[in-house]
């Protein structure tokens, strides 16, 4: 429960705590402080008084109901509610729109540019449907996933978005049955989901969920064929954690591309999926190509393929604090071609992806602003294009 305070000068009552530790107001019994609670927010039922009409017609005009007064009835209502500066009620609003107006977005962080693309994709869908974006990071966590559905459920958010890998880790397995119970719960509720890369593990309600799929293995097997063309060295790949849909994707995608080339699979290093992953891999790398410099080994530079670009950029910055340059002492590759990478050198080789049309798709997709007959699709599609850059050159100059 929420009590007032004071509104005028620096005055404010004093704070305690009960035996269940809510806040409580110490009120000054003072004429002055009396004087000052009576001064209160405008309600509707003083908005229907001034428009002389009932509160719940008052309701229909400034909540949004598709019942609605005639005109200059409206119009008496609204010129009340500016007059009183009467402040609309969000949740009855939504109520009486049968819809609160609110997406949610799940990410695992958003200071990472993967998901900030995406972000700015969700948001730009909801502007056009002139609705807002709640924002939620989990760290990729599953239980925090279902924490941040239950809390946009009770919100009534109208639709949810998941941008980020699905894990299949042992110890994901609990936390993924209770992300997917609780999002069935949702859907059977009204609720829609949008859900980047691959579906939801273990969902069972059909209806209500929209994936947008990007095709990650066949990306990576082409870039692993354009690479394995002109390279003469080894390769090696840096990938996320076993079990994160993503990056096995990926993985899996460069090995099959080696594999048509006619190439031995290249070793895997598995580390976190982000840039503090990618560094520790790459400060283990430049152990080993500075000792093969060293003993004189034959042979081409180290191909490096990182499963993202963050990682990418994290193993650059290693090979960096140990003297070694790219692409003079080895080549890399990422993946997702983030925005950080415009100002990123030597320019960096990778897959671009359409993430912000991504973040669009899986809203739109969501969306209950359909055509009358409209029916929600489950699925679409996404596309990307391999991009070679300076950091993948194998001319002598490089």
């Amino acid at each position: 429960m929420m009590t007032r305070g004071s509104r005028s000068g620096n005055r404010f009552p004093e704070t305690g705590q009960d035996c269940n530790n809510r806040m409580l107001l110490k009120v000054p019994e003072t004429e002055a402080f009396e004087e000052e609670l009576s001064v209160t927010a405008s309600t509707l039922s003083e908005v229907a008084k001034l428009a002389g009409v009932s509160p719940a017609t008052a309701s229909r005009v400034l909540n949004g109901s598709a019942r609605t007064p005639a005109p200059e009835i409206a119009e008496r209502v609204r010129q009340a509610a500016d007059t009183l500066g009467y402040i609309a009620n969000a949740q009855a609003q939504g109520l009486a729109k049968a819809r609160s107006g609110l997406i949610g977005l799940i990410v695992h962080d958003i200071a990472d540019p993967y998901f900030s693309a995406i972000a700015r994709g969700v948001q730009a869908a909801a502007r056009e449907q002139h609705k807002m974006v709640l924002l939620a990071t989990t760290e990729g966590t599953p239980a925090d996933e279902r924490a941040a559905v239950a809390a946009f459920a009770a919100r009534r958010a109208d639709s949810i978005v998941i941008a980020g890998s699905r894990s299949t880790q042992p110890g994901d397995k609990d936390d993924n049955a209770e992300l997917a119970a609780e999002l069935d719960r949702y859907c059977r509720n009204g609720g829609k989901v949008g859900v980047v890369g691959h579906g939801i593990i273990g969902a069972s309600h059909t209806d209500g969920y929209h994936v947008v799929s990007v095709p990650n293995e066949e990306l990576a097997a082409e870039l692993a064929a354009k690479l394995a063309a002109g390279n003469q060295g080894d390769f090696v790949i840096i990938g996320g954690p076993e079990g994160r849909l993503t990056s096995d994707d990926r993985v899996r995608g460069f090995q099959r591309g080696l594999s048509d080339a006619g190439l031995p699979e290249a070793e895997v290093i598995r580390s976190g999926f982000d840039r503090e992953g990618g560094y520790e891999a790459g400060l283990q790398l430049a152990a080993r190509i500075k000792a093969g410099q060293s003993a004189g080994a034959p042979g081409g530079r180290l191909c490096i393929f990182a499963a993202n670009d963050v990682m990418a950029i994290g193993a650059v910055a290693a090979l960096r604090s140990q003297g070694l340059r790219i692409p003079r002492d080895a080549l890399i590759a990422g993946f997702d071609d983030i925005e950080t990478l415009r100002d990123f050198r030597p320019a960096l080789t990778t897959v671009s992806l359409p993430l912000e049309e991504i973040g669009k798709l899986a809203t739109l997709g969501s969306s209950n602003e359909r055509e009358a007959g409209e029916e929600l699709s489950t699925h679409s599609a996404v596309t990307g294009a391999v991009v070679l850059r300076r950091s993948t050159e194998t001319s002598p100059s490089a």
